[in-house]
Order: C-alpha cells, then sequence, then structure tokens
C-alpha cells in the first residue's frame, strides 16, 4: 500500500472519526442535566432574563437544528464560543494546548527512555531477578492511578522533601519566556532565559514523571515481548553464530526490529496521554487543556468540550497516520506485501 493510499485513507478516516465524535459529544452534553443559561445569567435572575439568554444562545431551538448550525461551523473551523469565558473555543485551545502538548510529549519521552531499556534488559535476562523487578514496575505502572499517583507525588516531593513546585507552570512572580513555540522549555531555550527554562522544567517534573508512569509500565511491557520474539529469529542466531558479541546483535539487529511493532503501542500511548492530562492536569494544577475542560464541564460549557474532544480526537488520528508512514519508511517488507 503507498504512502498516498494511507493518507487518503486516513483523511477519509478522520472525517468520519470526527463527525462520530461530534455526534456523540453533542448528544451527551445536552443530555447533562443542567441549564448553561440559568448558570450565565446567575441564581437570583428572573425568568425573562433567562430565556433572553437561552434563546442568546440558540437553546430554544431544536435539538436537530442546533446540531446542524453546530455542525456547518464545524466544516468551516468555527468550535463555537465558549459559555464561560465568551471568547472562540479555537482561541482558548490556541492558549492552553500547547502546555497540554508539551506536558504529554515529556511524559511520553520518560516512559520511552526509561520502558525501552527495561524491556530490553527484561527479555535479555529473562525470569532472572531484573525481570521480575521490570516486570513488576510495568504492572505498578499499568494499575497505578495516575490521580492517586499525583497526589502520593505531591505529598512527598513538595509538601515532605520540598525538592519540586506541586503546582503551576513556571514561578511564581517570574515571567514566562516570550511565546514562540508556546512550549515554555522550547521557547526558554531559544530565547537564552536559563532562569524560566530551569522553573519551567523543575514545574513540569512530578506532573509528567506521574503521567508517564502509568505509560511506562506498557512500553516496557511491548518491548519485552518484540524483543522475545526476535530474539529467537533466524537471523539473529545466524548472527550470534557468526561470532558477534551477543550486546552487538541484540542493540545492532534484534532492538531495531523489536521496536517496529512498538511504534503503534507509541502512539496509541501518546494518544492517551492527551486524554489522560486531564485527571492529572487537574491535580497539580496545570493550566492546560485538561484544567480548561473540567472548568468547562462544571459551568456546562457545551461548546468548550465539545471543542476539546473534537480536537483531541484529530490529533489522535493524525499521531496514528503518523505511525502508519514510519512503519512504511523503517519496514520494507510491509511496502512489498502489499505491492505484491
Amino acid at each position: 500500500m503507498s504512502i498516498t493510499v494511507i493518507i487518503r485513507k486516513r483523511l477519509g478516516f478522520l472525517v468520519l472519526v470526527v463527525f462520530g465524535v461530534s455526534v456523540i459529544t453533542f448528544a451527551i452534553s445536552h443530555m447533562i442535566p443542567g441549564d448553561p443559561a440559568r448558570l450565565m445569567a446567575g441564581e437570583r435572575a428572573d425568568a425573562a432574563t433567562v430565556a433572553h439568554m437561552r434563546h442568546q444562545l440558540g437553546l430554544d431551538l431544536p435539538l436537530y437544528t442546533q446540531y446542524f448550525r453546530y455542525a456547518e461551523a464545524l466544516v468551516h473551523g468555527d468550535l463555537g464560543t465558549s459559555i464561560r469565558t465568551h471568547r472562540p473555543v479555537l482561541d482558548d485551545i490556541r492558549i492552553f494546548f500547547p502546555a497540554t502538548l508539551e506536558l504529554g510529549v515529556v511524559a511520553l519521552l520518560f516512559a520511552t527512555a526509561l520502558g525501552v531499556p527495561l524491556g530490553v534488559l527484561s527479555a535479555v535476562h529473562k525470569n532472572r531477578l531484573i525481570d521480575h523487578i521490570s516486570r513488576t514496575l510495568a504492572v505498578t505502572g499499568i494499575s497505578t492511578p495516575a490521580f492517586w499517583l499525583g497526589l502520593s507525588a505531591i505529598t512527598l516531593f513538595y509538601g515532605k522533601l520540598g525538592w519540586l513546585p506541586g503546582s503551576g507552570r513556571i514561578a511564581t512572580g517570574l515571567a514566562p519566556p516570550e511565546h514562540i513555540t508556546g512550549f515554555y522549555l522550547i521557547d526558554a531555550l531559544l530565547t537564552g532565559n536559563g532562569a524560566a527554562f530551569e522553573s519551567a522544567l523543575r514545574h513540569i517534573a512530578l506532573p509528567a514523571l506521574t503521567l508517564g508512569f502509568v505509560h511506562l509500565g506498557i512500553v516496557a511491557r511491548q518491548i519485552r515481548s518484540s524483543m522475545l520474539d526476535a530474539m529467537g529469529e533466524d537471523y539473529v542466531r545466524t548472527a550470534r553464530a557468526g561470532g558477534l558479541a551477543r550486546w552487538t546483535v541484540i542493540l545492532n539487529h534484534a532492538l531495531p526490529n523489536a521496536l517496529i511493532p512498538s511504534l503503534t503501542v507509541l502512539g496509541l500511548a501518546f494518544g492517551d496521554l492527551l486524554y489522560g492530562a486531564v485527571l492529572t492536569e487537574t491535580v497539580f494544577a496545570w493550566p492546560g487543556m485538561g484544567s480548561y475542560v473540567v472548568k468547562s464541564i462544571q459551568a456546562l460549557d457545551f461548546p468548550a468540550v465539545m471543542g476539546f474532544t473534537v480536537v483531541v480526537s484529530i490529533a489522535y488520528v493524525l499521531v496514528n497516520l503518523a505511525v502508519d508512514l514510519l512503519y512504511l519508511v523503517l519496514d520494507p517488507r510491509i511496502r512489498w506485501r502489499d505491492a505484491s
């Protein structure tokens, strides 16, 4: 299957995903008990004021009319206006999404940097002590709730030891780095702002480690499984029989092939990190999309909640598209198989 065909299919799939997500989130949002018009008008507002507010928001229209209006605007890139912030949802997402993306990327780097070596060592030393430790860590990471781990990390590293900040994205009183990418770490490096970089790194450490630890186990288990399969292949036995050193065969022959099927897991993990950031950001008061959507849910801000869901769904599909393209680049067997 050529790259062009894959991109065409994935983009078609993206349209279906956005349509399905928009229908489901729209239906669920309007099934939740509560009246956003009443919330906006205030508890003491009279019925006429609430009715006027409901008319302004279009909530007095039939449900299908409201959805068609929403879908028509969505096609033109308009996610609506937030009931809570009174700004276009797209503008709010531009403000908050970089913080969530930065947190997800750092968490994924942590999970990969630690999960890959653990998986390799676990496979090489199968059924030995390091394998048992690795598998225990993996199961612990998979089964530990992120919010509980986050609260424990704040209690220990902020409350007891005082090593790391427990909330926020940068120290209070310290100006954020000049906005270039929206990633504080990258912007601080690009502008040579050492104080902002150090503060941003200290602030992202706990939420990223918390979020990444949950996915570390998934990465380690996948790498272990792929490595065990690769180490049983003929080309590995041939390399060993040819006199190559054990670790040369493992790192140069087995590991590159074991990493290819793990790309899917990493792609799915990245999507999960974006959704999973909702709880972690709430625990650490991280000013990203998670905190934004939680406040929006509390205010029955339907456009904001639906905008968040649609944007994250698009990001999820695009990440998986990138994984599929990497498959084609890294594994020629797939191109040959699909071409035959």
